[in-house]
């Protein structure tokens, strides 16, 4: 019987290797098992939330001690969650114990890329839409040079149209319910949840085509 190698040796093992994969099919294998995740998460959530829609996402992350180890990470919000890179939201309804994909965003080299493309395969076509949602209204501060998003709330309206549902985004869902919160003990502040991605470490024409020489 076999030593079983510790997840240090197997990502030492694939960062040696020098094989060329086609990255759509990175892309599904990583995706193969996500449904049976999304139920467990579900599950799980059931038991917390007694609405009976909200939302489910997925993060792709990087392991910060194991470079080319990609993680899955999901969790469940009451509202539609800030749009980020690497994040796939799907709404997930009790009653009929189902999943709708509400968006799904590439990684933060891609994004900017996928933005000012002129045409996109069929395959890319959703991404690229939901991706024009995310850029939209972006513009650089003549006095600090950052860019600026003038129009924060077009992400929510467009998805909301598109998917025609009414779900809050979480600052509209925090005022709303600001009052009940508090008195569910939750302390008043700028936030009640973690930093908020920072949407200007990947504004358009900020992040080179590392593919392009």
């Amino acid at each position: 019987m076999g030593t079983v190698k510790t997840a240090g040796e197997l990502a030492a093992k694939a960062a040696s290797d020098s094989s060329v994969y086609d990255a759509l099919e990175v892309g599904h294998a990583l995706t193969a098992d996500v449904f049976s995740n999304l139920v467990e998460c579900a599950n799980t959530h059931n038991q917390i939330f007694q609405e009976d829609e909200y939302c489910i996402g997925m993060i792709l992350a990087k392991d910060p001690l194991l470079p080319n180890l990609m993680r899955r990470k999901f969790f469940a919000f009451l509202y539609l969650p800030k749009p980020r890179p690497s994040q796939s939201i799907f709404l997930y309804r009790k009653k009929s114990d189902s999943f709708k994909r509400l968006w799904t965003l590439p990684d933060g080299i891609t994004m900017p890329i996928l933005s000012e493309m002129g045409y996109v395969a069929r395959k890319y076509r959703d991404m690229y839409r939901w991706t024009q949602y995310f850029y939209h209204g972006w513009q650089r501060d003549p006095i600090s040079g950052d860019f600026i998003n003038t129009t924060p709330t077009h992400f929510f309206e467009q998805i909301r149209k598109e998917h025609g549902i009414s779900m809050l985004s979480e600052s509209e869902y925090l005022n709303a319910n600001r009052e009940k919160l508090i008195k569910a003990g939750c302390k008043e502040s700028d936030s009640l949840f973690s930093e908020s991605f920072d949407f200007s470490k990947i504004a358009p024409k900020q992040v080179a085509d590392s593919l392009i020489s």
